[in-house]
């Protein structure tokens, strides 16, 4: 079992910045392929951005550019970094954890970042 836990959401103005933490636990985190997904109101849940064990990132389209995706193994961490934030980015925001491209994997209970107008 891993334990995801997310962190770092809240209110912010737009073109803010705020920066998600995701701490893992019961884990090889080095091992697993880690995601942030959202969830706005009234719609799917969206990969935003992702980053494999071996570093490679990869992001949604509405969100190049502004966010960065990054892991820090040492503390079993992984890292979003929004900047230029949009009413748009309103959502939950949650954290992914898979060994292989086709499980489900793990999944935290998520944090509300808010971008207000």
């Amino acid at each position: 079992q891993v334990q995801l836990v997310e962190s770092g959401g809240g209110l912010v103005q737009p073109g803010g910045s705020l920066r998600l933490s995701c701490a893992a636990s019961g884990s090889i985190f080095r091992l697993y392929h880690m995601g942030w997904y959202r969830r706005a109101p009234g719609k799917q849940r969206e990969l935003v951005a992702s980053i494999t064990s071996g570093g490679t990132t990869n992001y949604a389209d509405s969100v190049k550019g502004r966010f960065t995706i990054s892991r820090d193994n040492a503390k079993n961490t992984v890292y979003l970094q929004m900047n230029s934030l949009k009413p748009e980015d309103t959502a939950v925001y949650y954290c992914n954890a898979k060994r292989t491209v086709a499980e489900l994997g793990y999944w935290g209970q998520g944090t509300q970042v808010t971008v207000s107008s």
